[in-house]
């Protein structure tokens, strides 16, 4: 799948640097090296993340193309609303995740034709039906989800069989990991994402990265690389 995407290039790596970012750090590496890393830095992200990019660079020799919100509209925000307006209802928490991830997102897939992503069906209820392949509505991009079917003991077992520097933070039981005064531990028996946004009792735990997308077989090559309207920024 990685060199499917390569080959619809030019192709760029969402890396978050969680589990599955790693472990797709060391396949883009050894298999489909055209495959462009970019990561979003929110300004909110633990020091342990930066940790393990680092450690992923320094090890792979892989160039991280680090995208960052716009300060205008991150400032206006911040000053109308707080800094943690997050915690104060979903609507403020997701326009808050519009400037400082999906935002840079346009930025970084501009011009792209094929991104790839880390997620697993088994990381929540609303992901249980993630296709590998999937024409992005939203985008107007080709996303690849190579690691669709991998279960939380392949990603490990894949890291330690191959000594993948990952973030501290999962030693600590966090499975999901994004910034951090919106990230916490789970427990036994909650689901990876669970950490994610706890304070929120209804609806899937998203963050707008992922918009409307169908899903396409290998044959097929969509062409119409014309993004939708992004309603969420």
């Amino acid at each position: 799948m990685l060199e499917a995407a390569q080959a619809h290039g030019p192709a760029v790596h969402t890396n978050s640097f969680g589990p599955e970012g790693v472990v797709l750090t060391h396949l883009i590496t050894c298999h489909a090296p055209a495959i462009r890393t970019v990561s979003l830095d929110t300004g909110r992200l633990p020091e342990e993340t930066y940790a393990v990019a680092e450690a992923l660079r320094r090890r792979y020799g892989v160039d991280i193309d680090w995208y960052y919100p716009d300060a205008d509209a991150l400032r206006a925000f911040t000053h109308r609303h707080g800094v943690n307006a997050f915690y104060d209802g979903v609507e403020l928490r997701r326009a808050c995740c519009a400037i400082r991830k999906v935002e840079p997102l346009v930025r970084a897939l501009a011009g792209q034709g094929a991104w790839i992503t880390g997620r697993r069906r088994d990381q929540s209820a609303h992901r249980s039906v993630l296709p590998e392949r999937e024409w992005d509505e939203q985008r107007g991009i080709l996303k690849f989800n190579p690691l669709t079917d991998w279960g939380e003991a392949d990603v490990w077992a894949f890291i330690r069989a191959h000594d993948i520097p990952y973030n501290a933070l999962h030693d600590r039981h966090f499975p999901s990991i994004g910034c951090a005064p919106c990230t916490r531990a789970v427990t036994v028996g909650e689901e990876a994402r669970a950490g994610r946004w706890w304070w929120e009792q209804d609806g899937p735990r998203e963050c707008g990265l992922h918009g409307p997308a169908r899903a396409v077989d290998a044959s097929e090559t969509p062409v119409d690389r014309t993004p939708l309207p992004d309603a969420s920024i």
